[in-house]
């Protein structure tokens, strides 16, 4: 819901302000249906994607659950409208709409930063980023949150004029519009709260080698510590232990790609660095109480 709100407000703000209708917008579903997000708000539309009339650009919004709304038809109408003269994009998961017609094929593209592994898993022809906002051609890709705030504001800066886009973040409290190459998520020490920073090198290590994990006498290594010593911070630090941290992370790996690819579980295992199906197996269900297949 958020990222369907930031696309529409700025162009509602953008009205308001210059007191004249610079945009005008259609809400549209693929079978003319209310569509309910994932906040359960059900929201209404002005009819189906078959019907759209003339426009100068298409936004695909979706949320969650974006694989399970997959479909030929859907698909379909997507290239069908590609082939008119305007832009087509996405925000958040929209991506993953528009990979699975094949409009991205080639470009530049980024979407929620929890999704753009497994974007780049399913869609290997794609060129995907982290950045907030991709503009290739007449694609553009968009990540999640209040990041289409951002892209809709260097819309509004190219067809108006920075004054009115300056405006337009002013009104809606958004005082440092970010650029299409800034970071998505927040830096690794806000995000953990960690504030030492040999740990932090540690952690960004295991972040970075899920795949191929590195044992624990090299993150040593790489904070300038002995293995006793770095037992002891993540104790002090986390109240865990550094073989059991890293394995939680490479688990949150797995179920991210249990849940958004079509990999079999031993791919999953391999690709998070487990060395049988079996001890994957077992691992993730003292992690999540559960078997990995159950995810699916």
């Amino acid at each position: 819901m958020m990222p369907f709100t930031a696309a529409l407000e700025p162009l509602r703000v953008a009205n308001r302000m210059r007191e004249s209708e610079l945009y005008r917008w259609s809400t549209l579903s693929s079978d003319g249906g209310p569509v309910r997000a994932s906040n359960g708000t059900l929201v209404e539309v002005d009819g189906a994607l078959a019907q759209a009339g003339e426009f100068d650009a298409v936004v695909v919004c979706a949320g969650i659950d974006a694989y399970d709304r997959i479909n030929p038809a859907l698909a379909a109408q997507l290239r069908r409208l590609s082939r008119r003269d305007c832009l087509i994009g996405s925000v958040c998961s929209g991506s993953i709409i528009l990979a699975d017609a094949g409009l991205l094929e080639g470009r530049r593209c980024t979407g929620h930063w929890e999704d753009l592994e497994t974007l780049a898993e399913n869609y290997p022809a794609l060129e995907v980023t982290k950045s907030i906002f991709e503009i290739d051609g007449s694609r553009f890709t968009c990540s999640g949150g209040t990041a289409p705030l951002d892209l809709m504001i260097h819309f509004i800066s190219m067809d108006f004029g920075r004054d009115l886009a300056a405006q337009v973040a002013d009104q809606m409290l958004h005082h440092s519009a970010r650029q299409a190459a800034g970071p998505q998520r927040l830096d690794l020490s806000q995000r953990t709260g960690v504030r030492n920073p040999r740990l932090l090198d540690v952690i960004s290590a295991m972040e970075a080698n899920l795949e191929n994990p590195l044992s624990l006498s090299e993150l040593a290594e790489v904070a300038g510590l002995s293995l006793r010593q770095l037992e002891r911070l993540f104790a002090a630090e986390q109240g865990s232990r550094p073989g059991r941290y890293y394995r939680q992370l490479r688990l949150q790996r797995a179920r991210q790609l249990i849940q958004k690819t079509g990999l079999s579980m031993l791919e999953v295992a391999v690709a998070t660095g487990f060395s049988s199906g079996t001890h994957f197996a077992r691992s993730y269900r003292a992690a999540f109480g559960r078997s990995p297949s159950s995810e699916r």
